[in-house]
């Protein structure tokens, strides 16, 4: 997702959108560990989504935890 997407979410869709993405870059860290991912790329990709949401939600005001 661009900034432009997640910026047009309501509170409660960002809080699950970054939920979410937590829970996929957790998912996509322990391939890498493991050895089992083959495109490491998902691992930037999924940092920087992190990084916009998490960035929108403290523009907002909102307590991420």
């Amino acid at each position: 997702m661009d900034a432009k997407d997640i910026r047009e979410l309501h509170d409660d869709e960002l809080v699950d959108h970054i939920k979410t993405v937590r829970r996929d870059l957790f998912g996509l860290r322990f391939q890498h560990a493991t050895g089992e991912l083959e495109n490491t790329a998902g691992l930037k990709t999924g940092k920087r989504d992190l990084a916009r949401a998490l960035t929108i939600a403290r523009q907002r005001g909102l307590d991420i935890n």
